[in-house]
């Protein structure tokens, strides 16, 4: 009789956990308050991101690299889904710097700006990130809902067909003690 009671309560506690795990919304993480959600960024080439500077060419250039030295400027459209014609809740402007001879590194500097039903506002990021690994960019501040803001992005690629690219954006941001109840709420859509 007592296995059964402790299966039981096994998996109670395990449905309880699989809730906590796929929350969006703000919560409470290590004192602090944080919001997670996922973007998707659409991308033009010689539309929406240009080659401004063209570096040097070192060795093995391919689709994934670029020129040592190559400026590249972007305003990109943030929408709620990897399809472009999703509702668009952003943009992301910005230039990143191949900053590495090989060709797969970049210094990125971008502002991305939200406006979506509950939360309006800028997210500056600065740090380098890599073509083809996934990585993650910190954020140095914020206007708006997002005053005072701190943590990081993770992007990645979802697709890439000459001339279109999509990424995946994933938002994990955190607010100081005393700006806790200044953040803003998102729903699971990131709407």
């Amino acid at each position: 009789m007592a296995q059964p009671l402790h299966l039981y309560v096994l998996a109670i506690l395990l449905l309880a956990l699989s809730f906590t795990g796929t929350s969006t919304s703000t919560h409470n993480y290590h004192g602090l308050k944080s919001l997670r959600f996922t973007l998707y960024q659409q991308e033009t080439i010689n539309k929406t991101v240009y080659l401004i500077v063209k570096g040097v060419t070192g060795p093995d250039i391919s689709p994934s690299t670029s020129p040592f030295g190559s400026l590249f400027v972007n305003q990109d459209l943030l929408t709620v889904t990897p399809n472009s014609s999703s509702k668009v809740v952003g943009v992301a402007e910005g230039a990143s710097i191949t900053s590495r001879l090989d060709g797969l590194a970049n210094i990125v500097v971008e502002k991305i700006t939200l406006d979506m039903e509950h939360c309006k506002g800028s997210i500056s990021i600065l740090g380098t990130a890599h073509n083809i690994e996934v990585n993650d960019l910190p954020v140095v501040g914020g206007t708006g809902d997002f005053m005072f803001v701190q943590g990081y992005i993770t992007p990645s690629l979802v697709t890439f067909e000459n001339p279109s690219i999509v990424y995946k954006i994933e938002f994990h941001l955190y607010w100081p003690p005393y700006m806790a109840n200044h953040c803003c709420l998102i729903d699971e859509n990131g709407i």
